[in-house]
Order: structure tokens, then sequence, then C-alpha cells
């Protein structure tokens, strides 16, 4: 509505429906991403258009309209709602509540496909976020504000790593943001189940767009996510953004595309869906003071087939994220859980955002472990190898057990350096792997309860100075003449 009162539109009219999309005539002065209203009530945009005609996606159902039809277009972008209100709901693709819980009342309108900040607004990546998985907290270390993607075949445990991430966030000032596209509507219920039990849904929000939803709802639930996000993060807060998973949204948008007649590339993709989700990842961010001082830290996810880390969707996201964290289907199989390469994964940040602690502790883990799988395949084929060998194969074997974790049972950070420093002094080499396995589900709750002191010490300084070293050298001696561990040895010996 114009300031002398007049409301300034376009009209034109439908040529005909195919499917989700929708040809018309008319509407010269359209631009790419614009709403679109049809006769019925049933709402668009505009995706594309030539001299004659306009293409416009259509997230409503199609079957009402027909040719003939008036369209009509206002001089707006396409924007969704956003506000606090939003935290502990579940909504679809559009932004609209989904969870019976009735209508959510916003506080602002986002642009679906908002710019991402710019160089001037962005401050440098310095703070980690804890996903709670060791293996990643330690050997692949995640930034606020960074974009790590998560990579593998289907049925590796990628959903795993980014649910426990954000159960993780509990208690730590963190708003996360969980976006299912195209997944089943049973997936949706079981997260949503998941993330009440843990108490994670008072900090959450579930952007759910399944797959019987209109494909462009599907479309645009990532951007819409992250316009949720991005409110946020413009009021100073600290957000992580879950996208699970980005295959199947280019999947729908190479339908879209073929519904078209756009011209197919290479795996049938247009020449465009790199672009399409390079203005997606790009609005991570952290920002600088001046600007609000938040953050979006983005888990993209892909998945790919038979480990086929070349496809061009997969090296489309490699090539914009900041590192990927690759499952390996393999590995799933024989049991390491969670299963991640550690020679394919890779964060490009590095441990540079560690506190001085984890990074003293865990410099060389990743090397180590490298070189011990690099051991075991070539020791196969010999029946004997040299003490050096063998104890080099016993070290590797601690730290694939230290490594080793249950599902949706996240691991607090100092939990970790107290695992990572056990693992550093090596006194669990010379441990049967049920002496290891026992360690880490007691020696934490030992020192936490029996030595409060030399714990809380570690908590404010985070770093390894001599009194944080002599109280964890203590713990660890009374540890191994308590009850605790040598109950354990008892049994051992009863079963021998």
């Amino acid at each position: 509505m114009s300031s002398s009162g007049f409301d300034v539109k376009e009209v034109g009219s439908i040529l005909e429906v195919r499917k989700v999309i929708a040809r018309i005539k008319g509407l010269p002065s359209i631009a790419y991403g614009q709403p679109l209203e049809f006769e019925g009530g049933t709402t668009g945009m505009v995706i594309g258009f030539d001299k004659q005609t306009v293409s416009a996606l259509l997230f409503g159902d199609a079957a009402t309209l027909k040719s003939g039809d008036n369209v009509i277009a206002r001089d707006e972008s396409l924007r969704v709602p956003v506000g606090n209100a939003f935290m502990g709901r579940i909504v679809n693709g559009l932004a609209v509540a989904c969870d019976g819980k009735g209508p959510i009342p916003q506080d602002d309108f986002y642009p679906v496909f908002a710019e991402a900040p710019g160089i001037t607004e962005r401050a440098s990546l310095t703070k980690q976020i804890f996903t709670g998985t060791k293996i990643v907290d330690m050997v692949t270390p995640i930034s606020r504000g960074q974009r790590q993607l998560i990579i593998g075949d289907r049925v590796t445990g990628k959903t795993t790593i980014a649910a426990d991430a954000v159960l993780n966030q509990k208690g730590k000032n963190m708003i996360c943001v969980y976006c299912s596209i195209g997944r089943s509507f049973n997936f949706l219920l079981k997260l949503t189940q998941l993330f009440q039990e843990r108490g994670a849904m008072s900090y959450s929000v579930i952007v759910g767009s399944a797959a019987d939803a209109p494909p462009g709802e599907q479309y645009l639930a990532p951007y819409t996510a992250a316009c949720i996000g991005e409110y946020f993060m413009r009021h100073g807060r600290d957000v992580l953004m879950v996208f699970d998973d980005l295959s199947k949204h280019a999947w729908v948008y190479r339908q879209i595309s073929l519904l078209m007649d756009r011209p197919p590339g290479r795996e049938a993709y247009p020449g465009d869906i790199f672009f399409i989700h390079s203005q997606l990842v790009e609005r991570a961010a952290q920002l600088k003071p001046e600007f609000g001082g938040g953050s979006m830290t983005f888990l993209p996810m892909i998945e790919t087939q038979q480990g086929d880390l070349t496809s061009y969707v997969s090296s489309n996201l490699i090539s914009m994220t900041d590192g990927q964290i690759y499952m390996g289907s393999e590995l799933f199989q024989e049991g390491f859980k969670p299963a991640i390469d550690l020679g394919l994964s890779v964060s490009r940040i590095g441990n540079k955002i560690q506190c001085p602690a984890m990074r003293a502790l865990c410099a060389t883990l990743r090397i180590e472990y490298i070189q011990y799988k690099e051991l075991v395949n070539m020791t196969k084929l010999r029946s004997s190898v040299s003490k050096e060998a063998q104890a080099k194969l016993r070290h590797g074997q601690v730290i694939a057990e230290v490594f080793k974790q249950d599902k949706n049972e996240p691991i607090d950070m100092i939990e970790q350096i107290l695992l990572a420093y056990a693992l550093r002094k090596g006194i669990l080499d010379d441990l049967p792997p049920d002496h290891v396995r026992r360690f880490k589900r007691t020696f934490y709750s030992y020192a936490t309860s029996s030595h409060p002191d030399a714990v809380d010490r570690l908590k404010s300084e985070l770093s390894l100075t001599e009194a944080v070293k002599e109280g964890l050298d203590h713990t660890l001696e009374e540890y191994f003449k308590s009850p605790a561990f040598l109950e354990l040895e008892e049994t051992v010996s009863l079963r021998a």
C-alpha cells in the first residue's frame, strides 16, 4: 500500500500449469523471487522469465488453477516471518507453524534470499563450538561462524553427528535451528521426540519440509531456516544451523528446472545449482560487535553414492565450505562409531580455535591415528612385528577406543580434555580393552566427585599449567587405586 492509499500491483494471467510450474503472460516489471498470488488463494514465486512469459513456482495445490486465471504481483520481495516466539516451535518451509500449537506471533519479516554479510561486517573466527562428539572436537574442531560439511553415504551416522551437536548446546546460550528437507514424516516425529525428551526444544526451532510436501516448500526450506537464524544472529545471539540434507534440496531443484525446460548439465542438474547453494552457505558468519556480535554456524549435510566425493553437488559443497566431516561406510560396518574417516575429514580453520589445553593434547592425534590405520593394513600380511610396531598398534587401538562413542550421548568439553590427558600420558596403553572402556565411563564422574578442586582448576584455566597437571596426575593416581577401577580388575581376573 503506497502513502497515497493506492495498492500498486501488476496483473497477469496463466497460460499453462505444468505440475508445480505455472507459465504466465503479462507482468512486465517482474523480478526473480517476487511473490505471486493466484485466484483461489494459492501462492507462488517468480523463478524465471523471458521476453514473453514468466515462470512461477507454486507453493500450494496446482489442481485449483487453470488457464486464464488472474495472477497478482506486488512490488516486494518474498519474505517470511521471524521472531523470538519461534523458539521451541516446528514450522514448515514457509515458516508457518505445523505443530498444532497455533499461529506464531512474528517480530519482523526477513527476505528469503537475503545477501550474505559483507566482509566489513565479519569478525575473525576464534571461538570453538563443541559438538559433544569427541573425534570432532579433538581432531576437526568447528568454530562459531564456520561452515562444516557432513558428508557420506546413507545410514552412516550423519544425522547422529548433527543431532548430538544440538543436544550438546543445552545450557550454553546457543540457539539451534534444525532444517529437515525431504525426509520422512516419521523422521521428523522421532527427531522432535528426541529433542523434547532431552530438553533441547526449549532452545531449538525445527523447520520441517517432509518428502510429501510441495516441491516449492522443500526448495524454500533451507532459506527460511537461514532467515530464522539470521534474526537471532542480528540480535547478538549465537546460532547453530543444521541442513539435513542438501542433496535432497538439489534433487528438488533439478526437478523444478527440468519442468521449466532448462537445459540439463552435469548429472542433469541445471547450471545454477552451484549458485543456489553458495548463496545459502555464505550466510554463515561471525559478526563484529558493532553489527550485533552474533554468529551462525552451518552444518550442511550431503549424501554420497558409494563414497563418491567427486559427484557434482558433493564437489560443489566441498569447495564452498570450510571443511568436511566424512562418514565412511566401511568404518560403520566395522563397528567404529561415529564412523568418521580422519584421512578425508578436515577443518580448514584448524586447531587455533581450541583452548590451550585441548590444542596441546590433541595436536598429533590425527597423524597418530592415521599412522595406526596404515600400520594395521601393513601388518595384515606379516606373521610378526617389531616391539616398536606393537607399541604403536597398541597406542592406536587405545586412541580408536577413546574415539568411539554411543549415539545421542554427547561428551562435555572437560571430560574430553581429561580423556585426552590420560591418553597423552600413555597410561591407557597397557590396559586391556575392558579397562579402557571402563575408564571412559567412570573417570570423569570419579574426578568430579572425589577431586573437584583439580577439575575446577582445569575449567577455570583451560590450560596445562603446572598446578593443573599436578592435580590431574594426582587424580589419575588415586583413580587406579579406587574401587571404580579395582572392581573391574577383580572381575577380569575371575573371568580369566
